[in-house]
């Protein structure tokens, strides 16, 4: 009889360690090998290796941090745990990143193309599979033309850097992105891009009239080898689904030499509520010169000690006060503008006063990437379609009157109307057009790690409003990216969760134009363009 052999228990347990050990150190191997072999392939692609090893970034680099904490706006995405890239790369020219784009492909790893790093989602560095960071921070150059009150841009300039470049070739023409000046041109105007012009001229890339670009083939294309179709889908679909965009070429408006500003504050004890129930009748209908947006927190009442909310009304004005005043007292008395509230400078002016700067900086402040302080970041975002009630402003006070942990938690109401009427839905990927009021910005910010009730309370706050704002679908703004929204690399995710949010019924051309470019869906994320397939 052939007698059975049993293996005692504890061997059996060191086979398994043994077995476990020999997978994770191959797996180890793997990776590591083809952390090189991307290496290698970059060195040999390349017409000049000792240039772009200058430009790339391992872990092992003593650079490797600080390259990759530089353009991190969101302190969310700088723990331990955050996933790190394998390699950071800093291209100075297109054909470094034309090599970055076919060693990627080739070593099975993901691109996450970095412009300025104020994401609310981190979606521009952090990735849950192997990725390499392409940071564009060296593809900065400006060329103005005041003759055709145009400009070719590259992606990874900021708006800061634009707005002077441009006022230091005329004082009557200006571009209408954001006020926030420390942001990457390529993300922001590849989202849409609204600014303090918004409803006189736009969106940023509704001011986009060529590009240049580089596809998954590893091709520079402009606007007429791209077609149209493709062109169409980088001015609001998020130029990162599609491929790489490396500059864009502008269309400058026109600006008056004297605009004004004011910034007025009014608490809920000086008739708030009265106020903003009057602003969202006045804001989206008033002069297209007038923009008058509206930033709330919660503050403590210092002749009372009670918490009590605070809204500062931000203004530009593309005129003198002599118009401005008049026009104030018709439309909007309530407000109580005086002479004395209004300061009129130059639009370059404005634009360093808009961006928080109140001390007398000079101009070239715009130039300094790093004077914005950092923060833990959570967005949403929102579009009213219609004027929300004096019972609903007081549930939006209570939630921020109430809201638990550190941090600041701010509101921003920016109008819509004018010129944002009169463009079609599908004049490009933005949607959000005729019948929007305004935008709601929903943002906490935080010091520290009290990242779970922060969060909590802005999802909270989020499920409160929807009975007030747009539906079916709710909308919100791609630049404002949120995760909340769903995530999926897949079309029948995306369709089912954060597609018509961000774009309604322009989502599926989105889907054709990705289909038809990046069949291989090379260039995906949480939330990309999918393909079809």
């Amino acid at each position: 009889m052939q007698m059975k052999i049993q293996t005692p228990f504890y061997l059996l347990n060191v086979i398994v360690v043994v077995i476990f050990l020999l997978v994770l150190r191959a797996g180890q191997f793997r990776s590591a090998n083809t952390d090189d072999e991307f290496f290698q392939c970059l060195l040999f692609k390349s017409d000049n290796a000792t240039l772009i090893s200058q430009v790339v970034y391992s872990p092992n680099n003593i650079s490797y941090t600080s390259v990759l904490q530089f353009s991190i706006n969101n302190l969310r995405f700088t723990s331990p745990s955050t996933p790190k890239p394998r390699y950071i790369v800093t291209p100075v020219d297109e054909f470094q990143i034309q090599t970055v784009v076919y060693c990627s492909k080739k070593h099975g790893l993901e691109i996450r193309t970095r412009s300025g790093g104020h994401d609310f989602e981190g979606l521009s560095y952090v990735s849950q599979v192997p990725f390499v960071i392409l940071d564009l921070i060296n593809l900065r150059s400006i060329t103005v033309d005041t003759q055709t009150a145009t400009a070719w841009v590259q992606a990874g300039a900021t708006l800061g850097e634009l707005y002077y470049a441009i006022a230091q070739k005329s004082q009557n023409l200006g571009f209408l992105g954001g006020i926030c000046y420390a942001l990457g041109l390529g993300g922001h105007v590849s989202g849409g891009g609204y600014g303090a012009m918004m409803r006189k001229y736009g969106l940023a890339a509704d001011n986009v009239v060529d590009a240049q670009f580089i596809n998954v083939h590893g091709r520079i294309l402009d606007r007429k080898s791209m077609g149209e179709d493709l062109f169409w889908a980088i001015r609001g679909g998020g130029g990162s689904s599609f491929g790489i965009i490396l500059s864009l070429k502008i269309k400058l408006v026109p600006v008056p030499e004297t605009v004004t500003v004011f910034t007025i504050d009014r608490t809920l004890e000086q008739n708030l509520t009265k106020i903003i129930l009057k602003w969202q009748h006045v804001a989206p209908k008033i002069d297209k010169d007038l923009n008058i947006r509206v930033l709330m927190f919660s503050i403590v009442n210092p002749s009372t000690g009670n918490r009590t909310i605070r809204a500062t009304f931000d203004t530009l004005f593309l005129g003198g006060i002599n118009r401005l005043l008049p026009l104030m007292q018709e439309e909007f008395p309530e407000l109580g503008l005086t002479r004395e509230d209004c300061t009129e400078m130059s639009w370059i002016e404005s634009v360093v006063v808009g961006s928080g700067f109140t001390n007398g900086e000079p101009v070239e402040v715009l130039l300094n990437r790093t004077a914005l302080p950092k923060n833990s970041i959570k967005g949403r975002s929102d579009f009213a379609t219609h004027p929300i009630s004096e019972d609903g402003f007081e549930g939006i006070w209570e939630f921020y009157n109430d809201k638990i942990g550190a941090g600041m938690a701010l509101l921003v109401l920016t109008p819509y109307g004018g010129k944002m009427d009169e463009i079609p839905e599908s004049a490009i990927p933005f949607p959000n057009r005729l019948g929007t009021l305004y935008m709601i910005e929903y943002v906490v910010a935080w010091d520290g790690d009290e990242t779970s009730p922060n969060i909590s309370w802005i999802r909270n706050l989020y499920n409160y409003t929807a009975s007030y704002v747009s539906n079916s679908p709710r909308t919100s703004y791609l630049n404002y990216n949120d995760l909340d929204l769903g995530v999926g690399k897949t079309y029948q995710e995306a369709s089912s969760t954060w597609g018509a949010n961000y774009f309604k019924n322009n989502f599926d051309r989105l889907v054709k134009v990705k289909t038809m470019v990046d069949a291989g869906n090379f260039f995906k994320r949480e939330q990309s363009i999918p393909t079809r397939s």
